[in-house]
């Protein structure tokens, strides 16, 4: 059923698009087609093509020349090599972030873990973004604006896969004792809460694609692979 949204901004229809990515209703591969999602929001073309052009900025949609936009397609190499890049980034900040870190930058830190939802169907996307919120915020403690850039944009990519895991109750109290450390100026100590949580998210993702996932998500050779 058409959702008419009137002139809601390029924002809004970009929120809406994503969500439909994060929580699989738009598939991997899938052909998203301007014409329709403009019928669809009740809108002009132009406000579809920025939402379209923001999610290839977060390397959700692909935009293939005289082709179209496409959601995109993720190896299983690729996507091992990015959880093993969060994990690099992610101890490297929470590490800085545990020696600099704040009150004021604490505070904020508990706001974003106490207004945590949980990740039912009805929450899925606001989940992916309190989670990236919370370790954009840890990274910008550290003091390295690259470092927390990059982070954040990694949680971008990396959202699809980590809602599927349903992990959310688990992660709240991770979260909440990797807050005690980093108040405690506790530079190891927060270094080892984070890392349960990397060894969890990365085991149970891999887990769950390999097992139940690999069909639907199409994982195989990289759009950069098939050129060459």
């Amino acid at each position: 059923m058409p959702r008419k949204i009137g002139n809601e901004t390029k924002h809004t229809i970009y929120q809406r698009i994503r969500a439909d990515i994060i929580t699989g209703q738009k598939k991997p591969g899938e052909r998203l087609s301007i014409d329709i999602l403009k019928n669809e929001f009740g809108t002009s073309v132009t406000p579809v093509r920025d939402a379209l052009q923001m999610l290839s900025q977060e390397d959700l949609v692909t935009i293939k020349p005289r082709s179209g936009y496409y959601i995109t397609l993720v190896s299983l190499k690729e996507l091992n090599d990015m959880l093993e890049l969060r994990q690099i980034l992610e101890l490297a900040a929470v590490e800085r972030a545990a020696e600099k870190i704040s009150d004021e930058q604490v505070i904020r830190l508990e706001n974003v873990h106490e207004g945590f939802t949980t990740d039912d169907d009805a929450n899925y996307a606001r989940y992916t973004e309190e989670n990236k919120n919370f370790h954009f915020l840890i990274a910008q403690a550290s003091g390295n604006q690259e470092l927390a850039k990059q982070i954040k944009h990694l949680h971008d990519r990396l959202a699809r896969f980590m809602i599927i895991v349903r992990s959310g109750k688990i992660m709240s109290n991770v979260h909440g004792r990797l807050i005690e450390r980093l108040k405690a100026h506790d530079p190891m100590g927060a270094k080892k809460a984070l890392q349960k949580e990397l060894d969890d998210a990365r085991t149970s993702i891999m887990d769950k694609i390999m097992q139940e996932e690999a069909g639907s998500w199409h994982l195989g050779v990289s759009e950069s692979s098939r050129g060459r």
